[in-house]
């Protein structure tokens, strides 16, 4: 271990699995670490027994929820976007050779005490019982714009420069209704606070026509899709792509104490009385705990059932937000649904995660709405976990920290800071502008 790198990872989640496998296409060479004897740290996937473990503290559970290891529950379940930034950058990498996806069935929004699909073109605008008649018509004139919207064509701006009208004063020449923006803002363009109606609409636009493209890609339900076996494929597969290009992984080393010289810049990693050194390091917050604040909570429920979700038109795997709104809360609530169906668990049986930003004590009583939506459950697990940012300037110490993963159960937000991150460590902007047809793989196994 005693050999110099250009930068030593630590932690194998996902975001730091995927920046290990991108600086190693780049020709870095790296030293993945972790202290733990598993891939995927806190976005690791357990069988039954792990979980149950984990939440009821032995390792004996029941026999009718079905052999133990036919379940990968994913401790951070998230939907891709079928055209988004984490597939882009699955084909750069190529690890889409390393994975098989499936399309999601539903992607389906709350909205005055049900679930409705969310419309996504102005076909589905007519369509949908979100709304009124007429209603249902100005929406429909608001995604005929954004279906035309070419940022490069004049012509389909109708006057509006999108860099400076905000997303408001689009919204308004259109005259959607309150429930309308909210769908619209919180399930199709996935925001998660309403900030973005003060800021300039060209964000919320690409992020609906994003929405739209991925949903017509593989013609299914919805814009997502989701690896067999779950996610916990994903770090591993990274880790094959960073050992391709001559990354070295070493898992279950004990410690992993990051040395900082006397002018506090970080120049190597000891573990079991050996330091390997380095120019940069890239770690999860738990690694660097000094250089982290706490931003907040995730509370969730993981719950086992034997059955979809009600009014999901019988979904093997789906996606629900429940915008703040409807809750009369601070932060939107997320349903996420996946079932045998992914291989994540035995025939029959299906998975559902119900996620939020905590706020209170108590997610049993807070996560109360989402779980409402699930009809019966076999067995739920309750669980708040703490949410770290970096508040370290990597340019004097040399180390460079993910976020803690948010309540989202999509990984755009999550992608966008593995970018950022690469970004600051290269200082380069990764190229993402690749053929998403040349994703055969991709596209053959989520058809």
């Amino acid at each position: 271990m005693d050999e110099e790198y250009d930068v030593i990872v630590l932690g194998t989640g996902l975001k730091e699995c995927i920046i290990s496998g991108l600086l190693s296409v780049d020709g870095l060479k790296v030293l993945h670490m972790d202290r733990n004897d598993y891939y995927g740290g806190e976005s690791s996937s357990l069988n039954l027994t792990k979980l149950w473990k984990r939440f009821k503290g032995n390792d004996n559970p029941p026999e009718h929820l079905g052999v133990s290891k036919e379940y990968n529950v994913d401790m951070v379940p998230k939907f891709m976007m079928a055209n988004g930034a984490l597939v882009r950058v699955l084909i750069h990498t190529s690890v889409t050779k390393y994975l098989n996806f499936k399309a999601v069935d539903g992607s389906f929004v709350y909205n005055n005490g049900k679930i409705h699909k969310v419309p996504a073109t102005d076909v589905e605008a007519l369509k949908s019982n979100l709304m009124g008649l007429f209603e249902k018509r100005r929406a429909r004139k608001f995604f005929i714009y954004v279906q035309d919207y070419e940022e490069d064509d004049p012509k389909s701006h109708e006057g509006l420069d999108l860099n400076k009208v905000t997303t408001k004063e689009v919204i308004s020449k259109y005259g959607l209704e309150d429930d309308t923006v909210d769908f619209i803002g919180h399930a199709l363009a996935l925001h998660r606070n309403d900030s973005y109606l003060d800021e300039p609409a060209i964000d919320t636009v690409k992020r609906m026509k994003l929405y739209a493209e991925s949903l017509a890609r593989f013609q299914g339900g919805s814009p997502y899709i989701y690896p067999l076996y779950g996610l916990g494929e994903l770090p591993q597969a990274f880790a094959r792509l960073s050992a391709v290009y001559g990354g070295t992984y070493m898992l279950n080393k004990p410690e992993c104490k990051v040395e900082f010289d006397e002018s506090g810049k970080a120049y190597g990693v000891t573990s079991e009385g050996e330091t390997a050194k380095c120019k940069k390091i890239v770690c999860d917050p738990s690694y660097l705990p000094e250089k982290v604040k706490k931003v907040g909570r995730v509370a969730r429920a993981i719950c086992i059932m034997k059955h979809p979700i009600p009014d999901t038109k019988d979904s093997h795997s789906v996606q629900i937000i429940l915008p703040k709104k409807q809750l009369k809360r601070k932060s939107d609530m997320y349903v996420f649904c996946c079932s045998y169906a992914h291989n994540v668990a035995p025939k029959g049986k299906f998975i559902a995660f119900v996620s939020t930003e905590a706020e209170t004590d108590k997610p049993e009583i807070e996560l109360k709405p989402g779980i409402d939506l699930l009809g019966p459950v076999e067995e739920t697990f309750f669980d708040i976990y703490d949410r770290y940012e970096p508040i370290n300037n990597p340019e004097e110490d040399s180390c460079f920290l993910t976020n803690s993963y948010d309540s989202t159960t999509h990984f755009e937000t999550t992608v966008k800071d593995v970018l950022a991150l690469y970004n600051k460590i290269t200082g380069k902007e990764l190229d993402l502008s690749v053929d998403l047809n040349a994703a055969s793989a991709t596209e053959q196994e989520a058809a």
